[in-house]
């Protein structure tokens, strides 16, 4: 079983409606945000290592900084293969400083994407874009409703109700 297998089956195996579930997301969003904090201050000096050796240098555990691989993979100019990771797998850091900003909204992460550190990557004007590009995405607008008498949409001239709506 991979690393990405084991983090997910032993993660979401924590229900987050007892207290220990609770818990165990309360440490690992504490963590994740200390890991956020770290490379959002040093941007232009991308992290890169093995699983092991970047879980030691953030102080967590393999299994949790899976976790965090798993969240950051998509924000990534290069996504690493966590599919198949081990513990000697190279993986890169070197995030898009948007596109991570644009997923931390999508994920409702209040907790990082109104860190400080956001302060000297991106304007509070491109910030707002972003957060409203990002919930615009997720709003599904219906069209209008057609009325039974109303004139077809495919263009007979028929009414709805003669036509397509049977």
């Amino acid at each position: 079983m991979s690393l990405l297998q084991e983090w997910r089956e032993f993660a979401y195996s924590h229900d987050d409606r007892t207290q220990a579930g609770k818990n165990f997301w309360l440490d690992y969003f504490r963590q994740e945000k200390a890991v956020y904090e770290q490379i959002l201050a040093a941007p232009d000096d991308p992290v890169s290592g093995t699983v092991k050796e970047l879980a030691e240098k953030y102080d967590m555990d393999i299994m949790t900084f899976v976790g965090y691989l798993d969240g950051i993979n998509d924000s990534l100019k290069v996504p690493n293969p966590i599919d198949d990771l081990d513990e000697d797998t190279v993986v890169s850091l070197d995030y898009d400083k948007e596109k991570l900003y644009y997923n931390m909204v999508g994920a409702r992460a209040d907790w990082l994407y109104e860190l400080e550190q956001w302060d000297d990557l991106l304007t509070p004007e491109r910030r707002k874009e972003l957060y409203k590009e990002q919930k615009r995405s997720t709003t599904v607008v219906k069209p209008p409703k057609i009325g039974r008498n109303d004139p077809c949409p495919c263009g007979s001239g028929k009414k709805y109700k003669k036509c397509c709506g049977r």
